[in-house]
């Protein structure tokens, strides 16, 4: 049993790390990226500070939330503030161009690569990098869709075009209410595609990625792999983090990889096969 981690080493200089690295990613058969929170934090989709003041200060002024995170739990009193608030949020954080340039330096490093990459982000931006979708499993939904709140039935639909027309004719933290967005189906209130409770659909595309991550995983099995996790926390690690392990430790010609700042450590048990490197991620990729 994976039980006890490696401590990682206060360290200035990576320097070895990274050129292991890049050498495994030259060479690796397959190469497998998992992909956090953190990942968008280094491409610029920070939730605080300046970014959230910028877009969001009249909502902080009213409701007293101070980062989007927050907002997203908050129970505002309508419906028509209630999307007036999402919608500026999903287009900031999914139809906005936001990344500093981390995901398309992640694509340009493995665009010729056999890569698959799992995701707990629900922001779009691999494929707005130039990954290609058929090798994307975002396992947990996506800003850019919306689902039946009940849900009554399993599909999802494409928000971009309300998002826009709840943006452009709110007023005074309001939409109209005619544009509430709801469902074709029922007639109840739609809501976002994302996984916080056991209403979230997982639609034919989300089926279909899992199926084809599994068939992957299973096409290289053995093989020399590489593992490279990029910014995942321990909020979900049983979707990513706890996984990598597992299979690298089934594996003696799997490496495991994990650069996240902060949180980059590994497993004793692969403490041969692991590299971490505890820097930023959008200036390893630089590096790299």
């Amino acid at each position: 049993m994976l039980a006890k981690w490696k401590t990682t080493d206060i360290k200035t200089d990576y320097t070895a790390e990274i050129n292991r690295l890049k050498d495994e990613i030259q060479t690796a058969a397959a190469i497998v990226i998992g992909a956090g929170a953190g990942l968008s934090t280094a491409a610029g989709f920070t939730y605080s500070g300046e970014r959230f003041r910028r877009y969001f200060s009249d909502f902080e002024d009213k409701f007293g939330f101070h980062d989007m995170y927050s907002g997203g739990f908050y129970p505002f009193p309508t419906l028509e503030e209630q999307w007036a608030y999402w919608s500026r949020f999903i287009y900031c954080n999914r139809y906005m161009n936001v990344d500093n340039g981390t995901y398309k330096a992640l694509f340009e490093l493995v665009k010729d690569k056999d890569y698959f990459v799992i995701t707990t982000n629900v922001d779009h931006q691999f494929q707005k990098a130039g990954f290609d979708k058929e090798r994307l499993y975002y396992t947990q939904g996506d800003y850019g869709l919306f689902q039946c709140s009940e849900p009554c039935h399993n599909c999802t639909y494409d928000n971009e075009e309300i998002v826009k027309d709840m943006i452009e004719f709110q007023v005074d933290m309001k939409i109209p209410t005619e544009l509430i967005p709801r469902c074709p189906k029922c007639g109840k209130p739609m809501s976002m595609n994302l996984r916080s409770d056991d209403t979230f659909v997982e639609d034919e595309g989300w089926h279909k990625a899992a199926l084809n991550y599994e068939y992957f995983l299973g096409e290289h099995d053995g093989q020399h792999i590489l593992f490279l996790e990029l910014g995942v926390g321990m909020n979900t690690p049983g979707i990513i983090k706890f996984p990598f392990w597992k299979m690298t430790a089934k594996n003696e010609n799997a490496v495991y990889a994990c650069i996240n700042y902060g949180q980059a450590y590994a497993p004793r048990e692969i403490e041969e096969q692991a590299i971490c490197i505890d820097r930023d991620i959008k200036e390893v990729l630089k590096q790299l």
